[in-house]
């Protein structure tokens, strides 16, 4: 994914400039602000800051002033990783009585032993899916555009300034309650894995200050929003992800929706794997061990896991667990993997608790999975079963 997606741990401190000062003196203005209307007065400043470097597609600033922030600790990183993301999003148009558009994302986890399909999506089943996100997504006064295209996470927009021009067009699309024919020169190709997120993505535009989805109206609420999603959207969604099993998840404002499917596609991809090796190796999930091993280049990066027969040493397959926003090695990332593993039925869970250097395969570029004996592996299903499953696995 690109870093956009997330708020990223930095690990390098950049030179900073005029403009990274200021966004610096901004923010922790903001961050130190004891009420109101002082929040509103350096809001309204950083704001300008921040729209004025996306204009120019300055991204190096923006995260020039985010790396020095999220160093220094104290609130003053959330305010301005808040404030740049809000900016790239959300476009307030002051023509009438003033209305207000924001950039959303509906994921959608996906496992498939066969490639999840992405690219453009058919006229009709667009319509589909609008119908349905307009019935159990968004408020009542909302008009929406949706772009035409099921993206993969590589596929998505890598910069704040690409966000932005997205958000913009998209805007204008729902302005005229069109949907938007998004032009796929030159579109990353999308990697294959067992498990990964597809998005749908549009712009909401409603009166200004009126809800922009059903959960703000006086009897909606998210869970049922979610529930009515899954249950209606879903099926539309099975249309575009044929061959698939999928978790549809709430559609929001893009960038709390891609780190929300970031979060949510761990557990996921977990659960995709004992499912996958259940039918592939024909096996029970009581007859699987995973093996989890914690992976550092200079600090802690992720967790792998490696899946085993229950009495063998050869990785059959392996998931990685990324870390994401400010998870370190203070966090409890192990437990809460031995709970999803057991939830998926597995009995042997083995927890290592030496460090990993983050090593991917020469030749192919996989990375390695930990064995039983704590011995980095290529994860390779057994011959017979190889030739069926998809090349990468995730």
């Amino acid at each position: 994914m690109g870093n956009i997606m997330k708020r990223n741990r930095f690990s390098r401190r950049a030179k900073q400039h005029p403009a990274t000062e200021e966004l610096v003196r901004l923010a922790g203005s903001l961050a130190q602000s004891s009420s109101r209307i002082e929040d509103d007065f350096w809001q309204k400043r950083l704001a300008a800051s921040v729209d004025r470097l996306i204009a120019d597609g300055d991204d190096a600033a923006l995260n020039s002033a985010l790396d020095h922030l999220y160093g220094a600790g104290g609130r003053a990183y959330d305010e301005l990783a808040d404030m740049v993301e809000s900016c790239s999003e959300t476009r307030k148009l002051e023509s009438g009585p003033g209305q207000d558009a924001i950039l959303f994302a509906a994921p959608v986890l996906a496992w498939s032993r066969f490639a999840i399909p992405s690219g453009t999506i058919a006229p009709e089943l667009l319509a589909t899916i609008r119908v349905q996100l307009q019935a159990h997504a968004f408020a009542a006064d909302a008009k929406i555009g949706l772009a035409d295209y099921l993206w993969s996470p590589d596929q998505l927009p890598q910069t704040y300034a690409e966000t932005a021009q997205l958000a913009e067009r998209l805007t204008k699309a729902a302005l005229h309650g069109k949907d938007m024919k998004l032009d796929t020169t030159g579109m990353p190709e999308t990697n294959h894995f067992l498990s990964d997120i597809r998005y749908v993505i549009g712009a909401i535009v409603v009166p200004r200050g009126a809800p922009l989805f059903r959960w703000q109206e006086d009897d909606g609420s998210r869970a049922e929003t979610l529930k009515q999603w899954r249950a209606q959207g879903g099926e539309a969604l099975r249309r575009a992800l044929p061959a698939c099993a999928i978790e549809p998840l709430l559609p929001q404002p893009y960038h709390a929706a891609a780190r929300d499917a970031d979060r949510a596609s761990r557990p996921y991809s977990v659960r995709a794997a004992v499912a996958f090796l259940q039918t592939t190796l024909n096996v029970a999930a009581t007859d699987l061990r995973a093996v989890v091993g914690s992976y550092y280049d200079r600090q802690l990066e992720e967790y792998r896991i490696g899946f085993t027969l229950a009495d063998a040493s050869d990785v059959v397959h392996g998931v990685v667990w990324p870390l994401l926003e400010a998870e370190d090695e203070a966090a409890d990332t192990p437990v809460q993997i031995e709970a999803v593993l057991k939830e998926a039925g597995l009995r042997d869970a083995v927890i290592l608790d030496h460090r990993f250097p983050l090593e991917y395969c020469d030749d192919c570029g996989a990375p390695l999975y930990p064995n039983p004996e704590g011995e980095p592996s290529h994860a390779e299903l057994p011959e017979e079963q190889a030739e069926a499953a998809p090349r990468h696995l995730h």
